[in-house]
């Protein structure tokens, strides 16, 4: 263990800033080697400080265990650490000469399935673990699905606990073929497989001897090298506006800026753009990023931009291109996470969040609910409880701009919100999933919310 305490040259800004970022989360069922991957992967690429490892080799001296127990690494609730499971979302930042890391270790019992999704939402890249011994399991089929639903790029199974199958090739090329079979089918664009030993090491940070058979790549390297670039020229361009920018001073005595981050795809200079849901168009002036001027900003940066017309903009408004603008509607149907305690049912008055805009919105209908453990419909439930996922029909009492959420993650995405205390209640993708709703009779408007 005193490899990692030695101390490494740290990156420099420079070689920080010309790295990419690359969000992943794992998931799995219980005891299939999580969090053990997680702390493996930041002990072996010496991402662990001399003080965290030295309280993990404490913690796991107090439990009776003579090797430091590296899930610890990640399992910081004490009730994580009694219980031996992770039950939260642990989010940790590392990263290596040639790529920077946001992990989301997600829990696997099936209560916590919307913490899962809270960790994948945001990621380019799902690890889901597969315990040697057992195979693909229910747990692995509901984590494939939700993978999938959110449509996240890239999917890697790892199959865990090899040392406990001797190494053999066949049990891993076994578990490869049917998880891949199954996760085609619900439309996961990229499966990558690799056997691994989270516990002995084996193709985690360094190639395995005793699976001289695997000629892929190990799994930091894999992490490493998945492209997650986007091709700009093919997204939706998107700006919600944040903040509406008027020094109003001697200097800038005209300046409107409408300043925001770019949710998705490349604006310029001259470009001819409208602003939802008014309609209003405009051509771009000016851009600032970091206070200088730019002719062309792209996505996840923070802008301001500059219209050549004075027009009415404020927060929550969606700055687009003109010949790329999405409909505005008041009705949407989604497929949704509902993640509160309290059920969603038919008539729920919220509020919904797209983007920086937040309108009042009822939940009209409740066509289905999804069981994950067999893709099946269980149709008309009148209510979603917590982890459940399904197919919902809102109407908004105003008009929203919004995308599929297969075009756009960012923008194809919501949130409603308990108009009561605040407490989000269910996390929405507008448009299709790979669980087609059927077809429901439109019901009446309730009273009081017709809009």
């Amino acid at each position: 263990m005193t490899s990692t305490t030695e101390t490494t040259e740290p990156l420099s800004v420079e070689q920080l800033s010309s790295t990419t970022l690359l969000r992943f989360a794992t998931a799995g069922s219980v005891d299939d080697g999580k969090s053990t991957l997680v702390g493996r992967l930041l002990h072996d690429s010496k991402s662990v400080l001399a003080d965290q490892l030295e309280a993990v080799e404490h913690a796991s001296r107090s439990r009776g265990q003579e090797a430091p127990d590296l899930a610890l690494l990640t399992d910081g609730l004490r009730a994580e650490r009694e219980q031996g499971i992770t039950i939260d979302v642990a989010y940790r930042y590392f990263a290596t000469a040639r790529r920077r890391f946001i992990l989301a270790d997600t829990p696997g019992h099936v209560q916590y399935t919307r913490n899962m999704v809270t960790g994948a939402s945001t990621a380019e890249l799902t690890v889901i673990l597969v315990d040697a011994r057992n195979g693909v399991v229910e747990q692995t089929r509901r984590h494939a699905a939700i993978a999938a639903l959110l449509r996240v790029p890239h999917v890697v199974l790892a199959v865990n606990k090899m040392d406990l199958v001797d190494y053999q090739e066949s049990v891993f090329a076994a578990i490869a073929e049917e998880f891949t079979a199954y996760a085609s089918e619900l439309g996961v664009p990229e499966i990558t497989a690799i056997p691994i030993s989270a516990l002995a090491g084996d193709n985690v940070v360094e190639p395995s001897a005793n699976m001289d058979w695997y000629g892929g790549p190990t799994f930091l390297e894999h992490l490493e090298t998945v492209p997650v670039s986007h091709d700009l020229t093919t997204c939706h361009a998107r700006l919600p506006v944040q903040y509406v920018i008027r020094p109003q001073t001697a200097e800038h005595p005209d300046y409107r800026g409408y300043a925001g981050q770019i949710a998705a795809g490349a604006f310029r200079v001259g470009e001819e753009v409208t602003v939802l849901p008014s309609g209003r168009t405009s051509k771009i002036s000016g851009i600032d990023l970091l206070g200088e001027p730019v002719d062309v900003a792209w996505t996840t940066q923070s802008v301001t931009v500059l219209l050549e017309d004075d027009i009415d903009i404020s927060r929550g408004d969606l700055i687009v291109p003109r010949k790329d603008a999405p409909a505005t509607t008041q009705d949407i149907e989604a497929t949704v996470c509902h993640v509160a305690d309290a059920a969603l049912t038919i008539g729920h008055r919220v509020l919904l969040k797209h983007g920086t805009r937040t309108v009042k919105a009822i939940v009209k209908d409740i066509p289905s609910r999804l069981t994950l453990d067999d893709l099946s419909l269980h149709p008309h439930p009148g209510h979603l409880d917590a982890n459940d996922i399904g197919r919902v029909k809102i109407r908004t009492a105003e008009p929203l701009p919004v995308d599929s959420y297969a075009d756009s993650r960012r923008t194809g995405s919501f949130i409603l919100i308990d108009p009561s205390d605040g407490t989000t209640l269910t996390a929405g993708m507008v448009g299709e999933s790979f669980a087609s709703p059927e077809p429901v009779k439109a019901e009446a408007d309730d009273d009081g919310w017709d809009f």
